[in-house]
């Protein structure tokens, strides 16, 4: 059994989410789907054997193809896709290799409609690829000339971006947790403030991506990236926010997980900074697949 995390550039449009979920659905287990219109992205969590997943996430890249078009997309989340990232995740040591191999067919078919595809993390093929922010920095027009100038070359599929669904990023991981934490403060400078002091790069937790931003709802926000959140739970990623915002006069009030997370990735998390709409029987990995 594996998990598939794929991620959309569409947050808004209720009957684009379901045709995006029905492409997914036919062929692997939907456990979550949460979209965020400020992000104006979806997150689906999929589970699956190998095979069917990796079915399902080339139906659901046909699909994003036929859906959405990046050159009218506007949104908070750093991205260059349609189908934005695709990572397959083991949740066994012993299903790592399985989980390599899977993405990479996966890769290999989403190269096949004509969208480029750069691999990253475990999979890149060079160190500075790793993250995905080697490739988004600048947005899908940087990328778009980068690629042009023969600077970067995908991993697989044509040597430019798709005219309207760009390119996608597809690795093969261990779980993570997308965790995003609320300040009482309109503020986004305060929020990029704690952001460059919770990441990893800002000598902060390690594993750790972080970014600031502002929301709709006149509250900023620290969206993270845990990479290892039994090693750093959220609780821990918590009281670093709620010291770094304290120098800037701030605190935080609310937090969400965006998809499903480790058991112990809950850890000592504190009472005062509810998780909103958290329901461990959904969201907590072990509860979901016994």
């Amino acid at each position: 059994m594996l998990l598939a995390v794929p991620n959309f550039s569409e947050g808004r449009d209720p009957a684009r989410i379901s045709a995006l979920r029905a492409a997914l659905a036919a062929r692997a287990r939907v456990l979550d789907r949460h979209s965020d219109r400020d992000h104006h992205r979806t997150v689906f969590t999929l589970a699956g054997e190998r095979r069917p997943l990796a079915e399902s996430l080339l139906a659901g890249a046909e699909e994003a193809l036929a859906q959405i078009d990046m050159t009218h997309h506007r949104g908070l989340h750093p991205c260059v896709g349609a189908l934005d990232v695709c990572p397959l995740v083991w949740l066994r040591r012993e299903d790592r290799e399985i989980a390599r191999r899977a993405a990479l067919v996966v890769a290999e078919a989403i190269g096949a409609l004509g969208i480029p595809v750069f691999l990253y993390g475990e999979l890149a093929a060079s160190e500075e690829r790793r993250e995905r922010s080697f490739f988004r920095d600048g947005g899908l027009a940087e990328l778009g000339r980068r690629m042009a100038d023969a600077d970067l070359a995908p991993d697989r599929g044509p040597a430019v971006p798709h005219p309207t669904a760009g390119v996608t990023l597809v690795t093969a991981r261990p779980p993570l947790a997308a965790f995003n934490v609320e300040l009482d403060t309109p503020d986004a400078v305060v929020a990029q403030r704690v952001a460059a002091g919770l990441r990893e790069a800002g000598g902060g937790l390690g594993g750790v991506r972080a970014i600031g931003l502002p929301l709709e709802s006149g509250r900023a926000q620290v969206s993270t990236n845990v990479h290892d959140p039994i090693s750093v739970p959220l609780g821990e990623v918590v009281e670093r926010i709620r010291g770094l915002a304290a120098g800037e006069g701030a605190r935080p009030i609310e937090a969400e997980v965006v998809g499903l997370i480790p058991e112990r990735a809950l850890d000592g998390y504190p009472a005062d900074v509810p998780i909103r709409g958290f329901d461990p029987a959904l969201h907590v990995i072990e509860r979901r697949l016994p």
